[in-house]
């Protein structure tokens, strides 16, 4: 999907023109995926544009380049009030934004210590990432033949740059395969996530999903959908979940920030069918609380103006 160009990119503590926003050719992050980053969303509401789960989002890039040994020369708060300085420049009312921490220009080699840290923000305006489509019909996915990253290979619980090309290398098997989307298995065959998204499915009533343990990212999507979950009266639980579970779920879908709340059709042909009422509810009440409809979740909701 086309990126729409907007007014303003954050760098390092300026906003520059988006065409400006440039880095050099030996910027170390470039070489060698040393970087960290977050996908968050704002959304029109009625009281204007509120970004969801800022400050979780803000923390878990922390969290993640912590892990990385990569210094932020940015506090948390800083960084929130960026998000909210970056989306209030551009005038939009909703959109897509994007921090990412990497390491710049200065260094080469494999030693990424004594690189300068950068960091960046950008915003614009981007549908649902899997489609309207997917997110009324369901989408079809297919078991990757790539595996989910060893936990001890690399940290799979940071959200790195340079790890999504495992994902990136599923997702276009599963594309050029004539599906939708991939779902990876870790190491020991158990199901992780997909691409770019955590995986729920319902059995026996009960609403299932991989643990981290298992090589998936711990989703702040996720976490939101199973509090809304269980609000609804739903029992969720963490599970390892073989590929024929997924072959026999009652409902399945997926869950992240670009894709939001999207029903899973079918795993390798087999069919789940449309989405269920489970998936249905689910859907309809995330989608009511970004939009800063329900009052149980209004704290998820941080306003760009006050």
């Amino acid at each position: 999907m086309p990126i729409q160009k907007v007014d303003r990119i954050w760098m390092d503590g300026e906003l520059v023109a988006w065409d400006e926003a440039r880095v050099h050719i030996l910027t170390h992050s470039l070489h060698y995926g040393s970087g960290v980053f977050e996908g968050i969303r704002a959304y029109s509401t009625s009281q204007g544009p509120a970004v969801f789960r800022l400050t979780d989002h803000i923390h878990r890039l922390f969290d993640s380049a912590k892990v990385y040994l990569i210094d932020i020369p940015f506090t948390p708060d800083q960084l929130i009030e960026a998000v909210k300085e970056t989306v209030r420049v551009n005038n939009l009312d909703a959109c897509y934004i994007r921090p990412l921490v990497y390491l710049g220009y200065g260094e080469m080699g494999l030693n990424p210590l004594p690189c300068p840290t950068n960091v960046s923000i950008a915003v614009w305006p981007w549908g649902t990432y899997l489609g309207e489509e997917g997110i009324r019909r369901g989408v079809r996915t297919k078991i990757s033949t790539w595996q989910r990253h060893d936990p001890n290979a690399v940290p799979v619980a940071a959200k790195g740059t340079g790890m999504y090309a495992n994902s990136s290398m599923a997702k276009v098997e599963a594309l050029k395969a004539g599906y939708d989307e991939a779902i990876l298995l870790s190491p020991q065959g158990y199901v992780s996530e997909c691409t770019g998204e955590n995986l729920f499915i319902v059995k026996h009533g009960r609403i299932l999903t991989p643990p981290v343990s298992a090589g998936a990212l711990e989703g702040i999507t996720q976490k939101s959908v199973t509090t809304i979950a269980r609000d609804l009266g739903y029992e969720v639980a963490e599970a390892n979940l073989l590929r024929t579970d997924l072959y026999l779920a009652e409902e399945a879908f997926l869950t992240g920030t670009a894709a939001e709340v999207v029903p899973i059709r079918s795993v390798d042909d087999r069919e789940i069918g449309d989405p269920g009422p489970i998936t249905r509810s689910i859907q309809d009440s995330y989608f009511a609380a970004v939009r800063g409809e329900i009052d149980r979740y209004k704290d998820w909701n941080e306003y760009v103006r006050a």
